[in-house]
């Protein structure tokens, strides 16, 4: 698909009002005639790693940082366990974005996670975000979204409370200069 928004920031204009998606930057997984799927990288839901471990029934070795926040990764399957990764490595369920880049969704990589063996940099989100067939391309028209290519520091290095503005950044963008206003001068 020529215009794929794959390895893309979505980022929310600041009039979105859908609480779903207030400030948010997701990043696109996959874009194709069938819809889209993303995961939603700055909003933290006070859930830790360490919880998911313990709830997952693993235990988590000295080394790890179990307080590492799980976000919020779309309204879609919250209850399903999304780990946006790099590098991009081979686990039993994964989806390869780019070369560094990939979303693995199976409790193998939890579990090396756990061991301290899981991929050096990860984002660990609870749901996806997802759009049907024409659905993005069409709130894109009505302006609820700006996108530009993705870059892995924001999404690994940024602080979750600065990644809608670095993402915006990329395009040259200061969200607080734009308008919440629609059609007036």
């Amino acid at each position: 698909m020529p215009d794929s928004l794959a390895n893309h920031f979505l980022i929310a204009m600041p009039m979105l009002a859908d609480p779903n998606f207030t400030h948010t930057v997701t990043y696109i997984c996959e874009h194709n005639e069938q819809g889209a799927m993303g995961i939603i990288i700055n909003r933290p839901i006070g859930v830790t790693l360490g919880e998911v471990i313990r709830h997952m029934s693993l235990t988590a070795a000295e080394s790890v940082d179990t307080n590492l926040p799980v976000y919020g990764g779309g309204p879609v399957q919250t209850e399903r366990g999304f780990v946006l990764h790099s590098p991009a490595g081979l686990w039993e369920s994964s989806l390869q974005i780019t070369d560094e880049i990939a979303v693995t969704t199976s409790r193998d990589i939890i579990a090396a996670m756990a061991e301290g063996r899981g991929p050096a940099r990860f984002l660990l989100a609870l749901g996806y975000a997802g759009w049907g067939p024409g659905q993005l391309e069409q709130e894109m028209a009505e302006n609820a979204w700006l996108s530009g290519p993705a870059e892995a520091r924001i999404i690994f290095e940024s602080p979750s409370e600065q990644r809608w503005q670095h993402a915006a950044d990329l395009l040259g963008i200061d969200l607080n200069l734009l308008s919440t206003e629609i059609g007036h001068a």
